[in-house]
């Protein structure tokens, strides 16, 4: 019996529908493009991982789980010749296994050396962090309060590293309802995708429960989840109506809708791809928003950008609020080639908006 593909929603067709029409408003239509937006370092460094694993070993190279939570990168891998499955007992054993960017717990690593499977971790190294601080708290006896969406894959691989420690809270009503056994010895975490806001809002309100609740060393929340959240911020309060690229399975691409209408758009959507876009959010729309969650390759925004423009909004102004740099190695078994000679791509890079 052969690897059972992850649940996914279904290849893509692309859908019949007219052009968007460029319909007159009372005001001068252009775009708002927020910037930074789309793939964030740890995203670039998967999914170069996977590329690379299919160059040097070749096909196929199994992925477990969505190496990131983008259809439209998971379908282009496919195709490449990845196969993606849920658990790596579906892997033939002494296969490539590539982790995915949200990490896995030790159970995972242990399954996949039982089945002397080839790993190659492309766990986002920020996640690792996270993974690290929950090992050294529950060493030191804390309770872990991690928050997070209970089964998203990264709070169950940083939960794994110490399941009898860690409390998963799922939101700020659940800060109210959390039950701890040492009120002195208690530290919170964080998924590393949630909203900025969400997520201090939650911490206040454990912090008024239980007030010696310690910080993480720095900062849970990555700085790219961060900086689309402050571009949207911007972007949001003079839109009347915002498009966020991103998949449903993507968290900070959910996020960003949210926080988009919470800061002033009049409306606020997700798409994964631009044909997706409804004529009638356009009506009465003069300033459309664009940004793209972290998992999202830069094509699918311009794919957005050329239809909106074909309906009149072809005045794009960019809105920057953070330039972003970082670049993390491939892992390991990646840096070099088939050949021993250094790989040229083995610091990722691809160019980020």
């Amino acid at each position: 019996m052969g690897p059972k593909l992850v649940s996914m929603p279904v290849p893509r067709v692309p859908r019949r529908r007219e052009r968007l029409q460029d319909i007159p408003v009372t005001g001068r239509k252009r775009v708002l493009l927020a910037s930074p937006r789309g793939y964030c370092a740890g995203v670039d460094r998967a999914v170069i991982a996977v590329e690379k694993a299919l160059e040097r070993f070749g096909a196929p190279v199994y992925v477990r789980k969505q190496i990131v939570h983008n259809i439209h990168v998971v379908t282009e891998l496919e195709a490449a010749g990845a196969i993606f499955v849920d658990e790596v007992d579906e892997v033939p054993p002494g296969s490539h296994v590539v982790f995915s960017a949200h990490g896995v717990s030790p159970a995972v690593v242990d399954a996949a050396s039982d089945r002397d499977l080839q790993a190659i971790d492309a766990t986002c190294p920020l996640v690792t962090k996270v993974h690290r601080e929950a090992v050294r708290f529950a060493r030191d006896d804390f309770e872990i309060l991690l928050i997070g969406h209970e089964g998203h894959e990264e709070v169950e691989g940083t939960a794994g590293e110490a399941p009898e420690h860690v409390t998963i809270v799922n939101s700020p009503d659940d800060a109210d309802r959390i039950e701890v056994k040492d009120p002195s010895k208690v530290v919170w975490l964080s998924q590393t995708t949630l909203s900025v806001d969400e997520t201090m809002e939650t911490v206040r309100r454990l912090r008024v429960r239980f007030p010696q609740l310690q910080d993480p060393p720095s900062d849970d929340i990555c700085y790219a989840t961060q900086n689309r959240q402050v571009a949207i911020k911007k972007v949001a309060k003079d839109a009347d109506l915002v498009i966020v690229v991103g998949s449903a399975n993507s968290s900070n691409s959910v996020r960003l809708v949210e926080v988009a209408l919470e800061y002033g758009a009049k409306a606020a959507y997700r798409v994964d791809y631009a044909d997706e876009i409804e004529q009638s959010w356009l009506d009465g729309v003069e300033t459309v928003g664009v940004t793209s969650g972290a998992s999202v390759p830069e094509v699918l925004v311009q794919e957005v950008l050329a239809d909106l423009a074909a309906a009149g909004y072809g005045s794009v102004e960019e809105v920057r609020t953070a330039e972003e740099d970082l670049m993390f190695s491939l892992p390991k078994e990646l840096r070099q080639d088939a050949a021993g000679k250094r790989d040229g791509r083995a610091l990722g890079g691809r160019t980020r908006a």
